[in-house]
């Protein structure tokens, strides 16, 4: 099949639509169940090359959780804690495999932007990771292969339209990629570079410190960015994205975004979050917005009188500012990655109020100094890598 037309483009009066190969060969996916649009196959396409460099950069399966073209979550399967199995929502599902294991970080990241994603899987889907899929809200997966009974899960969901595409592992684009914008077409070279840690030799800190598990993170991180709309900066720790902010025009605004985002995975795991109890007819989305209206600043629209009742069996005690920060003060070894330089040092000053302790950043800038001396004031330590990462 050399191409498959779509409903239509990005929005319903973008028509026609259609995805092809320009030079006759047959399309690398095969549309196992329901009808992909447009974004999801940007997303299913951006998300499937995430997950294989992740792969071939660790050993490890990996998955991401894709919305809008950028990921909300990325991780490899690595076991889960018991914390950790609760603050997913997967603690009811026993043992998970290392794929599965790998989902369900990358969609527990950021619940709430994972929130109808695409998912890309690394390895052949299996029972354990259709199971865990089934019960989010999803809009397709993309994956190299599909086993029976998982084929069977998935496409039960959505009342039968949900989308299941596989792809050929063996695939390999061609080296140069165009596309088009106002009826002007644009070419370059595809982004080809090969992340290892290699990349992260150039220490430009006082402390050289970087540990095995480090060096990990730094390639996830840097692996994520490359598929990430710029201007990104991705927090990582033990193994998956912990914040990723995207598409931001601001250096800083993206390390503020994705320091949040990071806070928030951490606020989490409180003894004070955990213990919130919820009505039994809680749905998992509700509990979502739920948990983070109460670790955020708009924490009443949650605790008001005649509010929360209707989410929480007691009412909850507020979650006070300095609670958090004292909660937050525990997050550490942190890595964190950007796809441009870094211009001032404010970004490694909020950085550091996220528990990060590794950065991988190309440098270059005429304000390197100001920003090394802000990493050597808390014992950081940060890399030039000497390489951009744009994405759009």
């Amino acid at each position: 099949m050399n191409e498959l037309e779509l409903k239509y483009g990005c929005n319903p009066n973008q028509k026609p639509s259609r995805i092809f190969m320009a030079d006759g060969s047959d399309l690398p996916i095969t549309v196992l169940n329901g009808k992909p649009g447009y974004i999801n196959f940007l997303d299913a396409f951006n998300g499937w090359q995430l997950v294989k460099e992740l792969k071939q950069a660790t050993g490890l399966p990996a998955a991401t959780s894709f919305k809008h073209v950028s990921p909300a979550g990325a991780a490899v399967g690595l076991p889960l804690s018991e914390v950790e199995r609760k603050i997913y929502w997967v603690d009811d599902l026993g043992d998970l495999s290392p794929l599965a294991s790998a989902y369900a970080r990358a969609r527990g990241a950021d619940r709430m932007s994972s929130f109808g994603d695409f998912i890309s899987l690394s390895d052949v889907c299996d029972v354990d990771t259709a199971k865990l899929i089934k019960r989010e809200v999803s809009d397709g997966v993309i994956a190299p292969g599909y086993e029976p009974e998982a084929l069977e899960i998935l496409k039960a969901k959505k009342k039968g339209n949900y989308n299941v595409i596989q792809i050929d592992p063996a695939y390999v684009p061609a080296p140069v990629e165009t596309k088009q914008v106002y009826g002007i077409s644009f070419e370059q070279g595809r982004n080809e570079l090969h992340i290892d840690d290699a990349l992260f030799e150039n220490i430009v800190t006082e402390n050289k410190e970087l540990p095995e598990q480090a060096k990990i993170d730094l390639i996830i991180a840097m692996i994520t960015l490359k598929y990430t709309q710029s201007n990104s900066v991705c927090y990582v720790k033990d193994g998956q994205a912990i914040g990723i902010g995207a598409g931001q025009q601001s250096r800083i605004h993206c390390t503020r975004l994705a320091g949040s985002k990071a806070d928030n995975w951490y606020l989490r795991q409180c003894p004070k979050v955990l213990d919130l109890q919820f009505l039994d007819n809680i749905g998992r989305a509700d509990r979502d917005n739920s948990i983070d209206l109460y670790i955020g600043e708009d924490y009443m629209d949650v605790l008001a009188d005649g509010a929360w009742e209707k989410i929480f069996k007691v009412k909850p005690e507020v979650f006070t500012r300095e609670e958090k920060r004292a909660w937050l003060d525990g997050m550490q070894n942190v890595a964190l990655g950007s796809d441009a330089f870094f211009p001032f040092g404010d970004n490694v000053e909020r950085a550091h109020k996220s528990g990060v302790k590794y950065i991988a950043q190309p440098g270059g800038s005429i304000r390197d100094d100001n920003v090394i001396d802000t990493c050597n004031k808390y014992g950081m330590t940060m890399c030039f890598t000497g390489i951009r990462l744009f994405h759009h």
